[in-house]
């Protein structure tokens, strides 16, 4: 397989990919339309008097939407700067010094020399098991993840197509764009935890004192909205994911010139990628492979629309036909 076939491919997927994260605010926009349709209902059910709901439910629309958008945005400037701190919080990764292990930083400064990338951070996660990942969202917080384990039990030529692998990530964006994607998935997992503990306490105060419970159709208006948003969000985020994967193993083969040696290392990771530090669903679609197969077996069923990774053998096929 010529890697021209792959650029082509990876120019599609960048667009695909750049089509998603569009779909992103568009689709806060319809469920912010949808929440105003639905409390607009509700409201004419109660007081019949009230003036048609299409109208009234345009009226709330343009007096929310620039509330709405202004707090999406916030939400995403901290979650998008503060995105090192939270990654490296949910993997246990930590700073892995050249005196430690000269060995790894051998093998990135050569891969980066090669292709003139600016030296990333490595990071180190003390796991036994077989994982790494890419993060950060410019050259000041770039950074390549290895856990203990892929470090001790690949040899060089499988460890460096893996530290290919993820430099790749970082020379597509890829992290940037996944960063992206998790801080908006993670804005509808929000508002649909504050609505839940919301309608929780408000069953228990409010609704007893006076038994009417005015607040509990809202907070479950809000709840069904979130989970459409996080649904469909979810769907987006995990589209996104297996197109960077697969431009990920080929930028590697092509990195290395050695499309076998990332085939063997995929082999060794798919035995054991469980990364136990790990806890978070959006933070896993970071890794090489799924840090909980479980997990990812069991989404996976539904025709693969809940995979974060494409199945790990589809890959070591397409790597094994270069």
């Amino acid at each position: 397989m010529q890697y021209v076939g792959i650029e082509t491919q990876q120019r599609t997927n960048n667009f695909r990919s750049v089509v998603l994260l569009v779909l992103f605010p568009c689709l806060v926009i319809l469920l912010t339309y949808l929440f105003c349709f639905l409390l607009t209902m509700l409201t004419v059910r109660r007081y019949p008097g009230n003036p048609l709901p299409m109208e009234t439910a345009n009226v709330m629309f343009v007096n929310y939407a620039p509330v709405v958008l202004l707090g999406v945005l916030v939400w995403f400037f901290v979650a998008y700067f503060a995105n090192t701190w939270i990654i490296n919080n949910s993997t246990g990764a930590v700073p892995l010094e050249r005196k430690d292990n000269k060995r790894v930083y051998n093998l990135v400064e050569n891969l980066c020399m090669s292709r003139g990338m600016k030296m990333p951070k490595v990071n180190i996660i003390y796991d036994d098991s077989l994982n790494a990942y890419a993060s950060g969202i410019n050259e000041s917080s770039y950074t390549v993840t290895l856990s203990k384990g892929i470090i001790e039990k690949l040899d060089d030529s499988e460890l460096e197509t893996v530290i290919a692998h993820e430099l790749t990530h970082i020379r597509n964006r890829d992290v940037r764009v996944l960063i992206v994607s998790i801080v908006f998935v993670g804005l509808f997992s929000m508002l649909a935890q504050i609505a839940i503990r919301s309608l929780y306490y408000s069953s228990l105060g409010r609704s007893n004192r006076n038994g009417k419970g005015s607040a509990l159709p809202i907070l479950l208006i809000v709840i069904a909205v979130a989970a459409i948003g996080f649904f469909f969000a979810s769907l987006m985020r995990f589209a996104i994911s297996r197109n960077r994967e697969f431009m990920a193993d080929a930028g590697a083969a092509e990195m290395t010139k050695n499309p076998h040696a990332l085939a063997s290392a995929l082999r060794k990771i798919s035995n054991d990628p469980e990364i136990e530090a790990v806890t978070r669903n959006d933070v896993a679609q970071l890794f090489i492979e799924h840090p909980h197969t479980k997990s990812e077996s069991y989404f996976s069923g539904l025709s693969g629309l809940f995979a974060t990774h494409p199945p790990i053998k589809k890959r070591i096929e397409i790597l094994e036909q270069f």
